[in-house]
C-alpha cells in the first residue's frame, strides 16, 4: 500500500446526521473485507504516524509467557 496514495481532505469533514452515518455504513459494508483492512491499516498508520510499509517489530521483551498449572 502506499502511503502517497491517499491524501487526507480536512475540509471534507461536517456534521453528519443519522442518515448520513448509514450510508456511509453502507458504503463501506459495500467494499470487499480486503479493502476495509487496508483502509483501518491506512487510519491506524497515520493516526500512530507508522509507516505502513516498514511497521514496527513488537518488542517481545516486554511480554513473556508462562504455563498455568
Amino acid at each position: 500500500m502506499e502511503n502517497k496514495k491517499y491524501r487526507l481532505d480536512k475540509s471534507a469533514f461536517r456534521i453528519q446526521t443519522f442518515e448520513e452515518a448509514t450510508q456511509n455504513k453502507e458504503y463501506w459494508l459495500s467494499k470487499s473485507p480486503a479493502e476495509r483492512w487496508h483502509a483501518a491499516w491506512y487510519l491506524i498508520c497515520c493516526a500512530y504516524g507508522i509507516d505502513p510499509d516498514n511497521p514496527p517489530r513488537l518488542d517481545r521483551s516486554v511480554f513473556s509467557m508462562r504455563k498455568n498449572g
